[in-house]
């Protein structure tokens, strides 16, 4: 089966540039940006030879699982395109529910519980999708400036769907792993239809407190205790909310607030245990 965009998405001006395999679809779509690309691309490929996670650290993609980047071309605030980040994830996670429908997801290894305590494909800030408490896909968001106050923003997702990778310090797992026998192509093409009906409701950032809303209903940890390093310092307390800014909110053990733009989050036993 080859990759294909959902009929909504192409009747809606997207495109499509699918590979078998390539360096890094981030890097490929801000390279067509410098070169003049308009945007609404996706380039999806089944294999990534030298795709990053955030921070710099590798993100390994052997064939089979999806590596997809959207590039998007605006003049948008930089920190409001950020929270496409959040509507990415939202995406994936609609999708997941779409092609894997009967999954029971059942409370995270790491801690994280939905929030309303249902089974579900979780959503762990800033930007990744767990199930079964393990890591199944992370986000990625790179930008570069292009001149006349225009931007590109390429939003990298990738999906562990049929492998996962066994030598990382958290837990992992793929859809293969899940029982599922969904492929990438399938995965991909709902990702596309669920994009559209989230990236409406984000309308140019004036709809950001919905998808807040929306992602909040699938948080992982929400109300759990939580460790969030940040510049190699560790934070701890209860995971209050996102805020308006989409930026993750603690409780301390005394009591205070804290609002972390950018940090690594842990939840439950590994959190309170200290190994972070």
């Amino acid at each position: 089966m080859a990759f294909t965009l959902a009929p909504t998405a192409l009747s809606d001006g997207y495109r499509l540039e699918a590979h078998e395999s390539v360096g890094s679809t981030n890097a490929l779509a801000l390279e067509h940006a410098r070169a003049g690309d308009p945007g609404k691309l996706w380039v999806v490929s089944r294999r990534q030879e030298s795709g990053r996670g955030r921070r710099g650290r590798a993100w390994d993609t052997p064939s089979g699982n999806l590596a997809a980047t959207l590039l998007i071309v605006g003049n948008h605030d930089l920190g409001l395109a950020a929270t496409l980040g959040f509507v990415a994830g939202l995406s994936l996670a609609d999708a997941l529910n779409a092609v894997v429908p009967s999954r029971r997801i059942a409370i995270g290894l790491d801690g994280g519980q939905g929030a309303d305590g249902r089974s579900r494909f979780e959503l762990k800030w800033p930007n990744d999708v767990l199930a079964n408490g393990a890591k199944l896909a992370g986000i990625l968001l790179e930008s570069a400036m292009l001149g006349d106050r225009r931007f590109a923003l390429a939003i990298g997702i990738g999906v562990n769907v049929v492998a996962h990778p066994e030598d990382v310090p958290y837990p992992a797992t793929s859809l293969a792993a899940l029982g599922s026998h969904v492929d990438a192509e399938t995965l991909f093409m709902a990702l596309s239809d669920a994009w559209l009906e989230n990236s409406r409701n984000w309308e140019n950032g004036t709809g950001l407190s919905r998808i807040r809303q929306r992602w909040l209903s699938r948080a992982a940890g929400l109300g759990s205790e939580v460790a969030v390093r940040v510049d190699g310092n560790v934070i701890r307390g209860v995971f209050e909310t996102i805020d308006e800014d989409c930026r993750f909110v603690i409780r301390s053990g005394s009591g205070e607030i804290v609002k972390i733009a950018a940090g690594d989050v842990h939840f439950g036993a590994v959190a309170s245990a200290g190994a972070v």
